[in-house]
């Protein structure tokens, strides 16, 4: 039964009820969060070019904080899942306050910068003055909002470990549609409040950030949640606190590796003119939303393989794995099909110059090929070999195919070569594709077959 399980991709009807009943409440909630994104691209987009342009560069500040979140929330996911298997609460609640503590003091840390310092912030991305003034606007107001986000994501991740998926895709999703709906009337001026643009825009993402705290705090506080309790940001757990650091350094790692390189492409694109930076921030808002379903495969995958993991059935997680895989590819060969097909559209919908748009359509092309290694290396890293705690590899592939090679192909192209901004762009995208024979290889290793709650003498 098990290596007939192995063979046969959907010959498993339990594990699909499983899959879906994770997947699909984060794939809302992942979906949900793009969409804010999305919104103000399309809004401001029809306000001018400028304004959709700076607040884009502007909100990489806020990417790279969530790739700083993402590694304390990844630990949390990755220990908790397994914790979970064994129904381990005492040990949830340490990892749970542990995780409160980091992200509260990263979350600072951003907050802090963006408020005093966004000037400088925003010359990381573009030298053009008109961009600089707009996003030292945005920044100034949203900043408060990146102070809530690393709690709030804390609550959420925490909820969809331990089997309340659906609350958080809730909450996630009426904060994000109450962004929207604010957008919309701040940047427009709608109900007789006057049209700010681009102001308007963080004044609602402020707003929904702190309807989502709000939410998930008095979420936990209901029977059959997980919350916080006092003694766990005091108490100590040595050795949880390693596990995590094993866990949690190599996503951190990962994270800012992966983090402070797309952000590097997008300032590389920015500083090749605002017809470029136009056309790369519409690309962008297409990529996260087509990435919703790897992202929520990668999660419910992950914590389906950690459940049993913890559990100490490491062959049925091994299983659950090798078929993770196989959808990795249908997932990938899926969204090339629908960017492609979505092309004409996006192209004709926003307003943009006609360089813009021209390049625009190349680069959508472009992105249609890399959505195949996107997805297939999102499933398999973020999902499989996080379960397991197999989290350095991440580190490694980046190091070589993002920072060794894609980076310095753009920055030489753009600067030294003055490529044609397709051809750089292409650049940009060949680090995913590239590695997926690597990753296939480690893969078969199966290290991330590993029990991690067991204690290493």
């Amino acid at each position: 039964m098990k290596v007939e399980l192995t063979t046969k991709i959907f010959s498993d009807k339990r594990f699909y009820k499983r899959l879906l009943t994770l997947m699909l409440p984060i794939m809302l909630q992942s979906l949900m969060l793009a969409a804010v994104a999305a919104g103000d691209a399309v809004m401001l987009g029809r306000v001018d070019q400028n304004s959709m342009s700076a607040v884009s560069l502007a909100t990489q500040i806020q990417f790279i904080q969530n790739m700083i979140l993402a590694a304390v929330t990844g630990g949390i996911s990755i220990l908790g899942a397994q914790y979970w298997g064994k129904q381990d609460l005492k040990t949830i609640n340490d990892l749970f306050c542990m995780g409160l503590k980091l992200a509260g003091i990263a979350s600072l840390l951003f907050f802090v910068a963006c408020i005093f310092l966004p000037k400088y912030l925003m010359m990381i991305f573009t030298n053009e003055p008109e961009l600089i003034r707009i996003g030292i606007d945005y920044l100034r107001i949203a900043g408060w909002s990146y102070l809530l986000t690393g709690i709030s994501q804390c609550y959420l991740t925490v909820m969809k470990i331990s089997g309340h998926a659906s609350r958080g895709a809730i909450i996630s999703s009426g904060a994000v549609i109450l962004n929207i709906v604010l957008n919309a009337i701040f940047i427009f001026g709608f109900f007789c409040v006057p049209a700010m643009g681009a102001k308007g825009a963080a004044i609602a993402t402020l707003i929904a950030r702190v309807i989502e705290l709000v939410w998930a705090v008095a979420s936990s506080l209901q029977k059959g949640f997980l919350r916080p309790q006092l003694s766990g940001f005091f108490h100590k757990n040595k050795n949880l606190m390693i596990q995590f650091g094993k866990c949690a350094l190599p996503l951190l790692g990962g994270g800012l590796f992966w983090g402070v390189g797309f952000t590097a492409y997008t300032a590389i694109i920015g500083h090749m003119g605002a017809d470029a930076a136009a056309a790369n921030s519409v690309s962008a808002v297409v990529r996260d939303l087509m990435c919703c379903v790897c992202n929520g495969l990668a999660s419910a995958g992950g914590i389906l393989v950690g459940y049993e993991l913890g559990a100490g059935k490491l062959e049925l997680g091994k299983v659950y794995g090798i078929r993770l895989a196989k959808i990795s590819f249908i997932c990938g060969i899926g969204s090339t099909t629908i960017v492609l097909a979505l092309t004409p559209f996006v192209t004709r919908f926003m307003i943009l110059t006609d360089e813009a748009r021209g390049l625009l359509t190349g680069m959508m092309v472009i992105m249609a090929f890399y959505m195949i290694g996107r997805c297939v290396n999102t499933i398999i890293i973020n999902g499989v070999f996080a379960a397991g705690g197999d989290t350095l590899f991440d580190v490694y592939s980046l190091a070589v195919t993002m920072w060794g090679i894609a980076i310095p192909l753009a920055l030489a192209g753009a600067f030294l070569w003055n490529w044609p901004v397709l051809l750089v762009f292409a650049c940009t995208c060949i680090d995913e594709v590239g590695k997926i024979p690597w990753v296939l290889y480690h893969f078969r290793k199966y290290r991330w077959v590993k029990d991690l709650t067991v204690v290493e003498e």
